[in-house]
Protein backbone atom coordinates (compact mmCIF):
# COMPACT_ATOMS: atom_id res chain seq x y z
CA UNK A 1 0.00 0.00 0.00
CA UNK A 2 1.01 3.43 -0.58
CA UNK A 3 1.30 5.55 2.55
CA UNK A 4 1.65 9.19 2.19
CA UNK A 5 2.88 11.47 5.70
CA UNK A 6 2.14 15.14 6.05
CA UNK A 7 3.30 15.23 9.59
CA UNK A 8 6.95 14.45 8.16
CA UNK A 9 7.31 16.45 5.43
CA UNK A 10 10.69 16.69 3.42
CA UNK A 11 13.94 17.71 4.68
CA UNK A 12 14.76 19.45 1.85
CA UNK A 13 11.24 20.98 0.25
CA UNK A 14 8.61 20.26 2.71
CA UNK A 15 6.69 17.95 0.27
CA UNK A 16 4.86 14.94 2.01
CA UNK A 17 6.74 11.89 2.42
CA UNK A 18 5.27 8.48 1.10
CA UNK A 19 6.49 4.75 1.13
CA UNK A 20 5.35 1.59 -0.42
CA UNK A 21 5.76 -1.88 0.77
CA UNK A 22 7.06 -0.45 4.01
CA UNK A 23 9.91 1.48 2.66
CA UNK A 24 11.45 4.06 4.71
CA UNK A 25 9.87 7.25 3.73
CA UNK A 26 11.38 9.71 0.90
CA UNK A 27 10.04 12.59 -1.08
CA UNK A 28 8.66 11.34 -4.07
CA UNK A 29 9.21 15.14 -5.42
CA UNK A 30 12.90 16.01 -5.21
CA UNK A 31 13.54 12.09 -3.92
CA UNK A 32 15.55 13.46 -0.20
CA UNK A 33 15.88 10.36 1.45
CA UNK A 34 15.65 7.84 -1.49
CA UNK A 35 19.18 6.73 -1.28
CA UNK A 36 18.99 5.15 2.52
CA UNK A 37 20.39 2.04 3.28
CA UNK A 38 17.73 -0.68 4.36
CA UNK A 39 19.76 -3.74 5.47
CA UNK A 40 16.44 -5.46 5.87
CA UNK A 41 15.15 -5.41 2.37
CA UNK A 42 18.41 -6.22 0.97
CA UNK A 43 20.41 -9.45 0.95
CA UNK A 44 23.87 -8.74 2.36
CA UNK A 45 26.96 -8.89 0.25
CA UNK A 46 29.71 -9.39 2.70
CA UNK A 47 27.52 -9.68 5.89
CA UNK A 48 29.31 -6.47 7.73
CA UNK A 49 26.63 -4.04 7.88
CA UNK A 50 29.29 -0.77 8.05
CA UNK A 51 30.94 -2.41 5.22
CA UNK A 52 27.37 -3.13 2.98
CA UNK A 53 25.87 0.21 3.91
CA UNK A 54 28.99 1.63 2.49
CA UNK A 55 29.11 -0.08 -0.71
CA UNK A 56 25.46 0.67 -1.06
CA UNK A 57 26.00 4.65 -0.86
CA UNK A 58 28.89 4.58 -3.14
CA UNK A 59 26.60 2.21 -5.77
CA UNK A 60 23.71 4.87 -5.14
CA UNK A 61 25.85 7.58 -5.81
CA UNK A 62 27.36 6.07 -8.87
CA UNK A 63 24.53 4.91 -10.42
CA UNK A 64 22.74 8.79 -10.10
CA UNK A 65 25.95 9.82 -11.63
CA UNK A 66 26.03 7.88 -14.33
CA UNK A 67 22.88 8.55 -15.44
CA UNK A 68 23.39 11.98 -15.59
CA UNK A 69 26.61 11.48 -17.47
CA UNK A 70 24.82 9.23 -20.50
CA UNK A 71 21.77 11.39 -20.33
CA UNK A 72 23.39 13.74 -21.82
CA UNK A 73 25.13 11.55 -24.71
CA UNK A 74 24.10 10.02 -27.28
CA UNK A 75 23.43 6.42 -26.99
CA UNK A 76 24.04 5.24 -30.51
CA UNK A 77 27.03 3.51 -30.22
CA UNK A 78 29.29 1.51 -27.70
CA UNK A 79 31.77 4.31 -25.82
CA UNK A 80 35.20 3.89 -24.99
CA UNK A 81 34.71 4.55 -20.99
CA UNK A 82 37.82 4.53 -18.56
CA UNK A 83 35.71 1.55 -17.25
CA UNK A 84 35.62 -0.40 -20.60
CA UNK A 85 39.44 0.60 -20.70
CA UNK A 86 40.26 -0.69 -17.33
CA UNK A 87 38.43 -4.08 -18.02
CA UNK A 88 40.13 -4.54 -21.28
CA UNK A 89 43.63 -3.85 -20.39
CA UNK A 90 43.13 -6.18 -17.37
CA UNK A 91 42.13 -8.74 -19.48
CA UNK A 92 44.35 -8.80 -22.00
CA UNK A 93 47.23 -9.11 -19.51
CA UNK A 94 45.53 -11.45 -17.67
CA UNK A 95 45.22 -14.13 -20.98
CA UNK A 96 48.94 -12.86 -22.01
CA UNK A 97 49.65 -14.13 -18.37
CA UNK A 98 47.97 -17.45 -19.19
CA UNK A 99 49.36 -18.03 -22.64
CA UNK A 100 53.02 -17.49 -20.68
CA UNK A 101 52.17 -19.98 -18.09
CA UNK A 102 51.33 -22.86 -20.42
CA UNK A 103 54.36 -21.72 -23.02
CA UNK A 104 56.62 -22.57 -19.76
CA UNK A 105 54.23 -25.67 -18.66
CA UNK A 106 55.20 -26.78 -22.21
CA UNK A 107 59.29 -25.65 -22.00
CA UNK A 108 59.75 -27.47 -18.31
CA UNK A 109 57.71 -30.52 -19.74
CA UNK A 110 60.23 -30.47 -22.82
CA UNK A 111 63.28 -29.41 -21.00
CA UNK A 112 66.41 -32.07 -20.85
CA UNK A 113 62.79 -34.46 -21.38
CA UNK A 114 62.50 -36.97 -18.89
CA UNK A 115 63.79 -35.51 -16.17
CA UNK A 116 61.66 -34.30 -12.73
CA UNK A 117 60.77 -30.86 -14.57
CA UNK A 118 57.57 -32.51 -16.31
CA UNK A 119 55.98 -32.62 -13.13
CA UNK A 120 55.64 -28.84 -12.52
CA UNK A 121 55.24 -28.31 -16.49
CA UNK A 122 51.94 -30.45 -15.90
CA UNK A 123 50.93 -28.36 -13.12
CA UNK A 124 51.41 -25.69 -14.76
CA UNK A 125 49.61 -26.37 -17.67
CA UNK A 126 46.80 -27.68 -15.72
CA UNK A 127 46.88 -24.41 -13.72
CA UNK A 128 46.26 -22.54 -17.25
CA UNK A 129 43.96 -24.42 -18.82
CA UNK A 130 41.68 -24.44 -15.65
CA UNK A 131 42.15 -20.33 -16.21
CA UNK A 132 41.77 -20.07 -19.89
CA UNK A 133 38.16 -18.22 -21.18
CA UNK A 134 35.43 -20.55 -21.70
CA UNK A 135 33.65 -20.84 -24.76
CA UNK A 136 30.53 -21.52 -23.09
CA UNK A 137 28.10 -23.97 -23.88
CA UNK A 138 24.33 -24.39 -24.82
CA UNK A 139 22.47 -24.75 -21.15
CA UNK A 140 20.81 -28.12 -21.15
CA UNK A 141 17.93 -26.91 -19.50
CA UNK A 142 16.95 -24.67 -21.77
CA UNK A 143 14.08 -26.30 -25.38
CA UNK A 144 15.62 -25.49 -28.70
CA UNK A 145 13.15 -24.23 -31.18
CA UNK A 146 13.56 -24.69 -35.03
CA UNK A 147 12.44 -22.69 -37.81
CA UNK A 148 10.30 -25.21 -38.99
CA UNK A 149 7.94 -25.70 -36.23
CA UNK A 150 8.07 -22.07 -34.96
CA UNK A 151 8.53 -19.93 -38.03
CA UNK A 152 6.90 -16.89 -37.00
CA UNK A 153 8.75 -16.01 -33.97
CA UNK A 154 11.86 -16.58 -35.93
CA UNK A 155 10.14 -14.16 -38.71
CA UNK A 156 9.59 -11.45 -36.03
CA UNK A 157 12.87 -11.61 -34.03
CA UNK A 158 14.68 -11.58 -37.94
CA UNK A 159 12.89 -8.31 -38.07
CA UNK A 160 13.53 -6.86 -34.73
CA UNK A 161 17.22 -7.76 -35.63
CA UNK A 162 17.01 -6.08 -38.42
CA UNK A 163 15.42 -3.11 -36.79
CA UNK A 164 17.97 -2.28 -34.53
CA UNK A 165 20.65 -3.51 -36.28
CA UNK A 166 22.07 -6.99 -34.76
CA UNK A 167 22.60 -9.86 -36.38
CA UNK A 168 19.67 -12.71 -35.68
CA UNK A 169 20.62 -15.20 -33.47
CA UNK A 170 21.97 -18.49 -34.73
CA UNK A 171 19.90 -20.43 -32.09
CA UNK A 172 16.25 -19.48 -30.42
CA UNK A 173 15.10 -21.33 -27.46
CA UNK A 174 13.13 -21.17 -24.54
CA UNK A 175 13.38 -22.27 -20.35
CA UNK A 176 10.34 -22.04 -17.64
CA UNK A 177 12.52 -18.92 -15.95
CA UNK A 178 10.88 -15.23 -15.57
CA UNK A 179 13.11 -13.71 -17.51
CA UNK A 180 15.14 -13.85 -21.04
CA UNK A 181 19.10 -13.73 -22.22
CA UNK A 182 21.14 -14.09 -24.98
CA UNK A 183 24.56 -14.89 -24.90
CA UNK A 184 27.28 -16.94 -27.57
CA UNK A 185 28.80 -20.41 -27.30
CA UNK A 186 31.08 -22.68 -29.19
CA UNK A 187 33.97 -22.07 -30.55
CA UNK A 188 32.05 -20.49 -33.85
CA UNK A 189 30.26 -17.98 -30.94
CA UNK A 190 26.92 -18.93 -32.03
CA UNK A 191 24.94 -16.15 -30.97
CA UNK A 192 21.74 -18.04 -28.72
CA UNK A 193 18.57 -15.95 -27.48
CA UNK A 194 16.36 -17.38 -24.67
CA UNK A 195 13.21 -16.52 -23.99
CA UNK A 196 11.50 -17.41 -20.72
CA UNK A 197 8.35 -18.60 -20.79
CA UNK A 198 6.89 -17.06 -18.40
CA UNK A 199 7.45 -14.33 -18.48
CA UNK A 200 7.03 -14.48 -22.91
CA UNK A 201 3.42 -15.77 -22.25
CA UNK A 202 1.93 -12.83 -20.14
CA UNK A 203 3.93 -10.06 -22.55
CA UNK A 204 1.62 -7.95 -24.37
CA UNK A 205 2.80 -7.93 -28.09
CA UNK A 206 4.18 -4.00 -27.74
CA UNK A 207 6.71 -5.67 -25.05
CA UNK A 208 7.49 -8.80 -27.08
CA UNK A 209 9.29 -6.92 -29.27
CA UNK A 210 10.88 -4.53 -26.84
CA UNK A 211 11.95 -7.83 -24.41
CA UNK A 212 13.49 -8.71 -28.40
CA UNK A 213 14.87 -5.40 -29.24
CA UNK A 214 16.62 -5.73 -25.70
CA UNK A 215 17.82 -8.54 -26.00
CA UNK A 216 18.80 -9.04 -29.98
CA UNK A 217 20.94 -5.09 -28.65
CA UNK A 218 23.22 -7.11 -26.15
CA UNK A 219 24.75 -8.23 -29.80
CA UNK A 220 26.03 -4.92 -31.08
CA UNK A 221 26.15 -2.78 -27.83
CA UNK A 222 29.70 -3.68 -26.59
CA UNK A 223 28.45 -5.42 -23.14
CA UNK A 224 31.99 -6.35 -22.50
CA UNK A 225 30.96 -9.13 -20.33
CA UNK A 226 30.08 -11.39 -23.31
CA UNK A 227 33.58 -11.06 -25.16
CA UNK A 228 35.59 -13.79 -25.23
CA UNK A 229 38.89 -11.55 -24.57
CA UNK A 230 37.13 -9.93 -21.59
CA UNK A 231 36.14 -12.81 -19.79
CA UNK A 232 39.29 -12.72 -17.72
CA UNK A 233 38.78 -9.63 -15.72
CA UNK A 234 35.45 -11.28 -14.78
CA UNK A 235 36.52 -15.01 -13.57
CA UNK A 236 40.50 -15.44 -13.24
CA UNK A 237 41.34 -13.65 -10.28
CA UNK A 238 38.47 -15.42 -8.93
CA UNK A 239 39.16 -18.24 -9.95
CA UNK A 240 43.06 -18.23 -8.60
CA UNK A 241 42.03 -17.33 -5.48
CA UNK A 242 39.53 -20.10 -4.89
CA UNK A 243 42.53 -22.48 -5.99
CA UNK A 244 45.11 -21.16 -3.84
CA UNK A 245 42.86 -21.05 -0.73
CA UNK A 246 43.48 -23.10 1.97
CA UNK A 247 41.63 -26.10 3.31
CA UNK A 248 40.23 -26.37 6.36
CA UNK A 249 42.09 -29.11 7.75
CA UNK A 250 44.01 -29.82 11.07
CA UNK A 251 47.74 -28.41 10.75
CA UNK A 252 49.85 -29.09 13.34
CA UNK A 253 54.04 -27.84 12.14
CA UNK A 254 54.96 -24.36 11.86
CA UNK A 255 55.89 -24.80 8.25
CA UNK A 256 52.31 -25.80 7.58
CA UNK A 257 50.59 -22.86 9.62
CA UNK A 258 52.86 -20.55 7.96
CA UNK A 259 51.88 -22.04 4.39
CA UNK A 260 48.10 -21.85 5.59
CA UNK A 261 49.10 -18.38 6.60
CA UNK A 262 50.52 -17.31 3.01
CA UNK A 263 47.77 -18.95 1.05
CA UNK A 264 45.39 -17.22 3.31
CA UNK A 265 46.38 -13.67 2.24
CA UNK A 266 47.16 -13.71 -1.30
CA UNK A 267 43.59 -16.06 -1.65
CA UNK A 268 42.26 -12.79 -0.16
CA UNK A 269 44.53 -9.63 -2.00
CA UNK A 270 43.41 -12.15 -4.93
CA UNK A 271 39.79 -11.99 -4.22
CA UNK A 272 39.95 -8.40 -3.65
CA UNK A 273 41.68 -7.66 -6.79
CA UNK A 274 38.75 -9.93 -8.09
CA UNK A 275 36.27 -7.96 -6.71
CA UNK A 276 37.38 -4.36 -8.11
CA UNK A 277 37.72 -5.63 -11.70
CA UNK A 278 33.78 -6.91 -11.39
CA UNK A 279 32.86 -3.55 -9.39
CA UNK A 280 34.79 -1.49 -12.48
CA UNK A 281 33.03 -3.81 -15.48
CA UNK A 282 29.82 -3.45 -14.31
CA UNK A 283 30.39 0.34 -14.56
CA UNK A 284 30.16 -0.61 -18.13
CA UNK A 285 27.65 -3.81 -18.29
CA UNK A 286 25.56 -0.58 -16.72
CA UNK A 287 26.16 1.55 -19.97
CA UNK A 288 25.89 -1.29 -22.33
CA UNK A 289 22.24 -1.98 -20.95
CA UNK A 290 21.11 1.64 -21.13
CA UNK A 291 22.52 1.02 -24.95
CA UNK A 292 20.09 -2.43 -25.08
CA UNK A 293 17.09 -0.26 -24.33
CA UNK A 294 17.41 2.69 -26.68
CA UNK A 295 18.20 -0.32 -29.02
CA UNK A 296 14.79 -1.72 -28.14
CA UNK A 297 13.09 1.68 -28.42
CA UNK A 298 14.05 1.90 -32.16
CA UNK A 299 12.23 -1.50 -32.63
CA UNK A 300 9.49 -1.11 -30.29
CA UNK A 301 8.65 2.15 -29.90
CA UNK A 302 9.61 4.15 -26.31
CA UNK A 303 6.28 3.31 -25.22
CA UNK A 304 7.01 -0.03 -25.16
CA UNK A 305 9.87 -0.33 -23.36
CA UNK A 306 8.92 1.65 -20.55
CA UNK A 307 5.59 -0.20 -20.04
CA UNK A 308 8.25 -3.50 -20.36
CA UNK A 309 10.29 -1.88 -17.34
CA UNK A 310 7.12 -1.19 -15.53
CA UNK A 311 6.35 -5.36 -15.87
CA UNK A 312 10.37 -6.30 -15.10
CA UNK A 313 9.47 -4.31 -11.51
CA UNK A 314 6.69 -7.03 -11.21
CA UNK A 315 8.57 -10.47 -12.20
CA UNK A 316 7.79 -11.95 -8.71
CA UNK A 317 4.06 -10.97 -9.13
CA UNK A 318 3.90 -12.86 -12.07
CA UNK A 319 5.54 -15.71 -11.28
CA UNK A 320 3.31 -15.99 -7.83
CA UNK A 321 0.29 -15.83 -10.16
CA UNK A 322 1.34 -18.05 -13.26
CA UNK A 323 1.73 -20.82 -10.46
CA UNK A 324 -1.41 -20.07 -8.93
CA UNK A 325 -2.83 -20.28 -12.36
CA UNK A 326 -0.70 -23.56 -13.29
CA UNK A 327 -1.31 -25.39 -9.70
CA UNK A 328 -5.35 -24.91 -10.42
CA UNK A 329 -5.17 -26.40 -13.67
CA UNK A 330 -5.39 -23.16 -15.76
CA UNK A 331 -3.96 -22.32 -18.81
CA UNK A 332 -2.47 -19.75 -20.75
CA UNK A 333 -5.49 -17.74 -21.48
CA UNK A 334 -5.83 -17.29 -17.57
CA UNK A 335 -2.32 -16.34 -17.25
CA UNK A 336 -3.30 -13.32 -19.67
CA UNK A 337 -6.78 -12.01 -17.33
CA UNK A 338 -4.61 -13.16 -14.05
CA UNK A 339 -1.64 -11.09 -14.57
CA UNK A 340 -3.50 -8.52 -16.46
CA UNK A 341 -6.05 -8.14 -13.53
CA UNK A 342 -2.64 -7.81 -10.85
CA UNK A 343 -1.00 -5.46 -12.89
CA UNK A 344 -4.14 -3.19 -12.88
CA UNK A 345 -4.43 -2.98 -8.79
CA UNK A 346 -0.33 -1.86 -8.66
CA UNK A 347 -0.73 0.74 -11.63
CA UNK A 348 -1.27 3.30 -8.75
CA UNK A 349 2.19 2.20 -7.32
CA UNK A 350 4.19 1.75 -10.43
CA UNK A 351 5.66 5.41 -10.13
CA UNK A 352 6.73 4.96 -6.62
CA UNK A 353 7.62 1.43 -7.50
CA UNK A 354 10.35 3.18 -10.38
CA UNK A 355 11.66 5.41 -7.54
CA UNK A 356 12.55 2.57 -5.03
CA UNK A 357 13.92 0.75 -7.36
CA UNK A 358 16.71 3.34 -7.44
CA UNK A 359 17.07 2.51 -3.58
CA UNK A 360 16.76 -1.43 -4.12
CA UNK A 361 18.52 -2.15 -6.83
CA UNK A 362 22.00 -0.46 -6.23
CA UNK A 363 25.01 -2.89 -6.08
CA UNK A 364 28.45 -2.69 -7.09
CA UNK A 365 27.80 -6.37 -8.09
CA UNK A 366 24.50 -5.34 -10.13
CA UNK A 367 25.07 -5.65 -14.30
CA UNK A 368 21.64 -3.34 -14.34
CA UNK A 369 21.03 -0.29 -13.69
CA UNK A 370 18.26 0.73 -11.02
CA UNK A 371 15.05 -0.42 -13.71
CA UNK A 372 13.83 3.13 -12.46
CA UNK A 373 16.69 4.96 -13.88
CA UNK A 374 16.28 2.74 -17.10
CA UNK A 375 12.74 4.16 -17.40
CA UNK A 376 14.31 7.65 -16.75
CA UNK A 377 16.71 7.36 -19.77
CA UNK A 378 13.93 6.36 -22.00
CA UNK A 379 11.87 9.06 -21.33
CA UNK A 380 14.29 11.85 -21.28
CA UNK A 381 15.55 10.80 -24.69
CA UNK A 382 13.26 11.71 -28.11
CA UNK A 383 10.54 9.78 -28.19
CA UNK A 384 10.38 7.05 -30.48
CA UNK A 385 7.37 5.39 -32.50
CA UNK A 386 7.66 1.38 -33.32
CA UNK A 387 9.25 0.25 -36.22
CA UNK A 388 8.39 -3.46 -35.94
CA UNK A 389 4.62 -3.75 -35.16
CA UNK A 390 3.26 -7.41 -33.68
CA UNK A 391 -0.34 -8.42 -35.04
CA UNK A 392 -3.24 -10.39 -32.95
CA UNK A 393 -2.64 -13.23 -35.31
CA UNK A 394 0.66 -13.17 -35.27
CA UNK A 395 0.62 -13.46 -31.50
CA UNK A 396 -1.84 -16.26 -31.97
CA UNK A 397 0.31 -17.98 -34.13
CA UNK A 398 3.50 -17.84 -31.76
CA UNK A 399 1.90 -19.24 -28.87
CA UNK A 400 0.10 -22.13 -31.21
CA UNK A 401 4.01 -22.90 -31.91
CA UNK A 402 4.95 -22.67 -28.23
CA UNK A 403 1.78 -24.89 -27.84
CA UNK A 404 3.86 -28.20 -26.16
CA UNK A 405 6.20 -25.71 -24.31
CA UNK A 406 3.34 -24.21 -22.65
CA UNK A 407 2.13 -27.65 -21.75
CA UNK A 408 5.10 -29.09 -20.40
CA UNK A 409 5.69 -25.47 -18.47
CA UNK A 410 2.11 -26.09 -16.96
CA UNK A 411 2.63 -29.50 -16.08
CA UNK A 412 5.65 -28.46 -14.45
CA UNK A 413 4.32 -26.07 -12.41
CA UNK A 414 0.84 -27.59 -11.53
CA UNK A 415 3.44 -30.54 -9.88
CA UNK A 416 5.28 -28.15 -7.44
Amino acid sequence: MITTDSSAPCARCAAATVTVHGALPWCPQCEWNLGRFEPARRVPEFGVRVVDRWTHQVAYRLARRQFADLSQRTLDRPMLSAARLVTVTASLLLLAAVVLLAAFGVWLVLYDFPRVTILFGIIALALAFTLRPRLGRLDPTIDVLSRQTAPTLFAVVDQVAAATGAPAPHIIAVDQSVSAYTTSVGIRRRRVLCLGLPLWAVLPPPQRIALLGHELGHFVNGDVRRGLLTQPAFTMLGTTADLIRPVNTATTGVGEILAALVQAIAARVLYLLHLLLVWTGQRDAQRAEYLADELAATAAGSTAVADLMDTLLATDVIDMVIRREARAGRGLNDWHTAVAQARTTSTAQAPLLRQLSIRDEVSLFASHPPTGLRTRMLTARPHREPAVTLTTSQTERIDAELTNQYQRLQRNLGLE
